[in-house]
């Protein structure tokens, strides 16, 4: 039996379940499925893969050119790459500026894709290219939790557009499979001033909401 979601992320999930259903045209299963892609480290490629290819066309439409990432590393609990002084630390996926990679703590995103859904994977490899494009294009935060509701918004806009253009493909229930993947990930507390803070779930909800309803523009 699924667990009743709370009002406010119910009213989410709806606004995404019209979303999702618009952009496609047609809803078809399997989820967030592009052909060929029906396991975990398909959907991993496939997420990092189609998201690069967004950017590097939102990047020439700037007319500026997008810089992909250097690599795209997985690792295991602690025995991760560090970023400067900071070790990768277990559960977790991270960009590092320093080395303008990603790296994730594959045995916790595949378990999230397992007892979660696919949907979790759509989530975190755009929200983490996020943060790169955030790097490319400069962008100032004053606060932390600022720039992951944005890296939020972005990946909920490419995945709309990823949705739209047909390389991904929807099917019904969806959209609480993504809102689900966010509130795992939220902040307990709305605690604006930590360092760092990524933002409640309801924000981290709402953030990805407006990029997938209005585009990476809105962000």
């Amino acid at each position: 039996m699924t667990r009743a979601l709370p009002p406010i992320t119910r009213l989410l999930a709806g606004l995404l379940a019209v979303a999702l259903v618009a952009a496609c045209g047609v809803v078809r299963a399997p989820s967030m499925d592009r052909r060929g892609a029906d396991s975990f480290e398909d959907d991993v490629v496939t997420a990092r893969t189609l998201t690069e290819q967004f950017w590097s066309r939102q990047f020439q439409q700037l007319g500026r050119t997008y810089r992909p990432i250097s690599d795209f590393i997985p690792y295991s609990g602690s025995a991760g790459p560090s970023c400067g002084d900071e070790p990768a630390v277990p559960n977790n996926a991270f960009y590092c500026p320093l080395g303008h990679f990603i790296a994730f703590d594959q045995g916790w995103m595949e378990g999230l894709w397992s007892d979660m859904g696919d949907g979790s994977v759509y989530v975190i490899i755009p929200h983490e290219l996020g943060h790169a494009v955030q790097a490319q294009l400069r962008t100032g935060f004053t606060l932390n939790v600022q720039m992951e509701l944005q890296a939020d918004c972005y990946a909920g806009g490419t995945l709309s557009a990823l949705v739209d253009s047909g390389a991904l493909t929807t099917e019904p229930g969806d959209e609480n499979e993504l809102i689900r993947s966010l509130a795992a990930a939220g902040d307990p507390t709305d605690d604006w001033l930590n360092p760092a803070a990524h933002g409640t779930a309801e924000q981290r909800q709402a953030s990805f909401a407006r990029g997938y309803q209005d585009g990476v523009g809105a962000c």
